[in-house]
Formats: C-alpha cells, structure tokens, sequence
C-alpha cells in the first residue's frame, strides 16, 4: 500500500467536500486516515494461500483420525468494505464448519482468517468464499462450510435506506456440499 498517495488522496477529498485541510481540526486527518486506511485493507496485501500460512497452526489427536464429526465456530464478528461504495459492512458474522483431516485449527486461528478475509475491498460473496478457501488450505481438509450475515451501509444508510436488511451468503466445500 502507498501512505504517501493514500494520505495526498484523503487531503484532495477534504478539498473536494469543500473543507479546508489546514484548519485545526483537519490538519493530520490525512495522515490518520491513512494509517487507517492501511489497518482496515490489510488482508489486500495477502493472498488466500499466505493468510492459510499465517494462521495454520493446527493440533493433532488420536481421536481425530478417521473421524467425520464436525467442528464449528459461531457468532464470529468482524467487518468489510464493498468495493461498490467502498461502504461498510457491519453487524457481520461467520459460521465456519469444517470436518478435520486428523488435526484441528486453533479455534483463534479461525476468527482471524475471518478478521484478515475482511480487510480488502470485496463482495460478501467473495468474502465468504475466501474465507472457506483460506480454512480448507490451512486446516488441510476439502470439507469446509462457511456462512457470513451482514448489514450493508450501502442499503441501510444511503440509498434504499432499509436498515434492518441483512445478506446471507453461505459456501460449501466437499463433503459440506451434500449437508443442504
């Protein structure tokens, strides 16, 4: 990521809104903001494969082997942006089913995918879909299943202005595809 563009950037919107960069309350607002900037897009710097890498700290137990139970994970907060309005998407959550292949991920490791899947300038679709992608690499198993509720600001705060719709957008993966 370019700060020193991002911050040149933010300063010419301040410009375009009709504010006055230099006034007291604006005169580090760009440098801020592209600090943000850099903190919430952080999952653009990384592929699906380098954020499986980093977070694919996993745990072994005879009692995995050969099993078909599943292991999930609810009620995961975190938040995006659409790349339509660059508007955010909040109230999000992710279920993340998946069947181990003889070891477990750190339940952590999980939140965290979601977390680093979040921050790139995306769809839910695609968000969704990274996110199982991302946990069948780093969990080594092609039995995955992802579901992400969110509110979009995009539909509730401009726009259409329907602020109690939610989207739902659900991935399965191997042996998840047949538990409709």
């Amino acid at each position: 990521m370019d700060k020193k563009k991002l911050t040149f950037h933010i300063r010419g919107i301040l410009e375009a809104l009709g504010d006055d960069p230099e006034r007291e309350g604006l005169k580090e607002t760009p440098v801020r903001a592209a600090a943000m900037f850099e903190e919430m897009f952080e999952g653009m710097n990384y592929t699906n494969e380098e954020i499986a890498g980093m977070f694919s700290k996993t745990f072994t137990d005879d009692c995995l082997s050969d099993s078909q139970n599943a292991i999930t994970v609810s009620g995961i907060e975190f938040f995006s942006y659409c790349e339509h309005h660059i508007a955010l998407m909040y109230n999000m959550t992710a279920e993340v089913t998946y069947i181990p292949n003889g070891k477990v991920l750190g339940l952590s490791k999980i939140a965290r995918i979601c977390d680093m899947a979040g921050k790139r300038l995306q769809l839910q679709e695609r968000i969704t879909s990274d996110i199982a992608q991302i946990v069948s690499i780093a969990a080594d198993t092609p039995d995955v299943a992802v579901t992400v509720k969110a509110s979009h600001s995009c539909m509730t705060a401009r726009g259409i202005k329907k602020t109690s719709a939610q989207t739902v957008t659900t991935v399965k993966l191997g042996k998840m595809k047949g538990n409709q």
